[in-house]
C-alpha cells in the first residue's frame, strides 16, 4: 500500500492559488525552452533576448501593454461569466461585432468631436452584449449548450466583417484592399507618445476589473452569480432567478469583449480591417487569461499582461531568433495545458497514511 493518499481540500488559500498558478506558468516556460532547443536556439539566450526587447525596452514594453489591453477587457468579462458557470467561448465574435459597431459610428454618424468616441464606446459595448444575448437565451430557455452556440457565433461575426469590408463598407478610394476608409481624427483614441498604446482603454480595463470585483463581492447579483457557479442546486433552492442573472452577466461579459473591439479599431487600426488582422485571436486568448486568473477579475489584469508579453514576444521570436511565428500560439497552448494540469493541486492534497496498529497497540 502506498504511504500517501489523496485528500480533498477545502477552499484553497490565495497563497496556494498564486503559488500553483506561478508554478503552472513556470512549467509552460520550461516546455517552451525545450521547444527553443528543438529549433537549435539556446533557451537561456532566447529568453534573454526576449526579455531585453520587450520588458527592458521602452517601446517593447509599450507593445506588451498594448497587446494586453484587449486581453484585459475580454478576460475580465469572461471571469464574470465563468464564475457563474456560463462558459462564454464567444469573446472573439463579440470583440469583432463591437469593433464593427464602433466603426459604423465612426464612418457614417457624422457626430461632433466631443460625442464621437463616447458614442463609439457605447455602441461597441451594446453590440458585443447583444451578440452574447442569443446564446444566453438559448441556454436559459431551451437548455442549449452555450459552448457550442458562443463558439459558432464567432464564425458568423467573422463573415459579417469580411462581407462589410469587401462590400458596402469598402472604401471607394482603396481599390482592391479589404478594409474601410480611415477614421476621422475625432474617432481615433489618443496614444502615449509615438507608441500604439491607447491609454484610455487601459484605464477603462482597470476600472472594469475593479467594478466586476465589486459586483461579485458586494452585490446581490454577484452573490447569486457565484452561487450559480458553485452550487446550482443550492441556487435554485434559494430562489435565484437563473434567467435574469444569466442575462445580466452575459451582457456585462460580452459587452466587455465589445469594448476590446472598440479599442482595436479606434486605437490601433483606425479603420475596420480583416478579422485576422483585427483580433489576432484575442477573444480565444482571453479564455486563458480568465482561467489563469482563477476567475478573479483583478488577477486577470496580471495574467493579461503575461499573455500580452507572450504575444509581443512572438515578433522577437520571428525576427531576432528566426523561429516560426506559430510558437506564440504553442506557448499560449502550453500555458493553458499547464493551468488545466495544475487543477488537481488546488482540489486535493497528499497526506501520509496512518500506519496500521497491531492488536497489542490497540489495547
Amino acid at each position: 500500500m502506498l504511504p500517501f493518499r489523496l485528500e480533498k481540500r477545502g477552499v484553497p488559500s490565495a497563497g496556494l492559488i498564486w503559488g500553483v498558478s506561478l508554478a503552472a506558468v513556470a512549467v509552460a516556460m520550461l516546455l517552451t525552452g525545450v521547444l527553443f532547443a528543438f529549433f537549435g536556439v539556446p533557451p537561456i539566450e532566447a529568453f534573454r533576448t526576449i526579455v531585453e526587447r520587450t520588458i527592458l525596452d521602452a517601446r517593447g514594453l509599450s507593445e506588451v501593454v498594448r497587446r494586453a489591453i484587449p486581453l484585459m477587457l475580454a478576460g475580465v468579462g469572461l471571469t464574470l461569466a465563468f464564475r457563474a458557470n456560463f462558459w462564454n467561448i464567444g469573446a472573439e465574435g463579440q470583440l469583432l461585432i463591437g469593433a464593427t459597431a464602433a466603426s459604423g459610428i465612426a464612418l457614417f454618424s457624422g457626430l461632433p468631436a466631443g460625442a464621437m468616441l463616447p458614442t463609439m464606446l457605447l455602441a461597441a459595448f451594446l453590440a458585443g452584449a447583444a451578440w452574447g444575448l442569443l446564446p444566453a437565451l438559448l441556454k436559459t430557455r431551451l437548455g442549449v449548450n452555450e459552448i457550442i452556440t458562443t463558439l459558432m457565433m464567432n464564425y458568423v461575426a467573422i463573415y459579417i466583417v469580411r462581407w462589410l469590408i469587401n462590400g458596402p463598407w469598402k472604401g471607394p478610394s482603396l481599390g482592391g484592399f479589404s478594409y474601410t476608409e480611415r477614421f476621422a481624427p475625432e474617432a481615433v483614441l489618443p496614444t502615449i507618445g509615438t507608441t500604439r498604446l491607447h491609454w484610455p482603454t487601459l484605464l477603462l480595463a482597470i476600472a472594469l476589473a475593479l467594478f466586476v470585483a465589486w459586483l461579485l463581492a458586494r452585490t446581490r447579483f454577484g452573490f447569486e452569480a457565484r452561487m450559480m457557479g458553485e452550487s446550482p442546486e443550492a441556487a435554485r433552492y434559494a430562489g435565484v432567478n437563473f434567467f435574469k442573472t444569466t442575462l445580466t452577466l452575459i451582457l456585462v461579459s460580452a459587452g466587455a469583449a465589445g469594448l476590446a473591439g472598440f479599442g482595436e479599431v479606434a486605437g490601433i487600426h483606425q479603420r475596420l480591417v480583416d478579422p485576422g488582422s483585427l483580433s489576432l485571436g484575442y477573444g480565444y486568448t482571453a479564455i486563458i487569461v480568465a482561467l489563469l486568473a482563477r476567475k478573479n477579475p483583478v488577477a486577470a489584469l496580471v495574467t493579461a499582461l503575461l499573455l500580452g508579453w507572450v504575444a509581443a514576444s512572438g515578433d522577437v521570436m520571428k525576427i531576432s531568433l528566426g523561429l516560426p511565428s506559430q510558437i506564440t500560439g504553442v506557448t499560449s497552448g502550453l500555458v493553458l495545458l499547464s493551468i488545466i494540469g495544475s487543477e488537481p493541486f488546488l482540489r486535493y492534497r497528499l497526506v501520509r497514511r496512518e500506519p496500521a496498529r497491531t492488536p497489542s497497540e490497540a489495547i
